[in-house]
């Protein structure tokens, strides 16, 4: 077989891959409580059989409570379904995930009396980093996350478990043109930052108050040029070790922080 064709065979295994990701799952103990807790639309409960002890009595109980139906199931089958690998005996069958608008994203922030705080990500395809990022913003304060439609990872199973929950808690708006989304948002008053490497200042010197967006750029080239151009400002993270270059989850982490830092100093 030629490079090409090597090339190509693995492309397409890697597109009938992402073909197959499925956003109406739900896996693990703390990502189906959280699911409970809200109003998302469960349609059953997989439970692996002779597995009822600890918290999966209580999400039980919880499912019984709401009516939802429960379906007992042979532990092989949670294995063959897991995206995960690490369902704890339980999945939740649920519709697909609701996305937000930018607009529902502002009007939020406005019913909350606060500046709008904004997470946008480009082109991210680690689900783990997502996960991760959405479980801090939840944390930070943040009223949503804007993500592409295309070449950006969606809900799916790992990234409800790798949030710990916090997808349940937080408008993500999916659009077709991330920089089309850009001016939306400053058009409705929003400062918009990029975080990167050759920022003009580091994100412990920026002050954020105010409304705001911040980029995050994808794993392996970070922001890209012409969404470079349309940041008001970049940003930096300090580092002094060997390597140039964050994890994109622990870059967001830290300047959501920085952000949270800013909106307490200020008050």
């Amino acid at each position: 077989m030629s490079n090409k064709e090597e090339y190509k065979k693995n492309k397409e295994n890697k597109d009938n891959k992402e073909k197959t990701i499925r956003e109406d799952l739900i896996e693990g103990r703390n990502s189906v409580s959280e699911a409970l807790k809200s109003d998302r639309t469960i349609e059953y409960l997989l439970i692996a059989k002779g597995n009822v002890e600890g918290s999966i009595k209580k999400i039980i109980q919880v499912a019984k409570d709401k009516k939802i139906v429960i379906k007992e199931v042979e532990k092989r089958k949670l294995d063959s379904m897991s995206e995960t690998g690490s369902h704890q005996g339980v999945m939740a069958v649920v519709t697909p995930f609701k996305y937000s608008e930018i607009d529902d994203i502002i009007e939020y922030a406005k019913k909350k009396e606060e500046d709008p705080f904004i997470v946008i990500l480009d082109e991210l395809e680690d689900p783990h980093n997502l996960g991760s990022i959405v479980r801090t913003a939840e944390l930070c304060g943040v009223h949503g996350i804007i993500i592409p439609k295309r070449r950006n990872v969606g809900v799916t199973p790992t990234v409800y478990k790798s949030s710990a929950g916090a997808v349940e808690h937080m408008k993500i708006a999916k659009v077709t043109n991330i920089n089309v989304a850009i001016d939306k948002l400053k058009d409705q008053g929003l400062w918009v930052y990029g975080a990167d490497i050759n920022g003009e200042d580091y994100s412990y010197n920026t002050n954020f108050s105010g409304p705001c967006a911040i980029i995050i750029g994808s794993e392996g080239r970070g922001i890209s040029t012409l969404t470079l151009k349309k940041c008001d400002k970049l940003v930096k993270i300090p580092m002094v070790g060997k390597i140039n270059s964050l994890n994109a989850s622990v870059a967001g982490g830290i300047m959501m922080y920085e952000v949270l830092k800013s909106r307490i100093t200020k008050r």
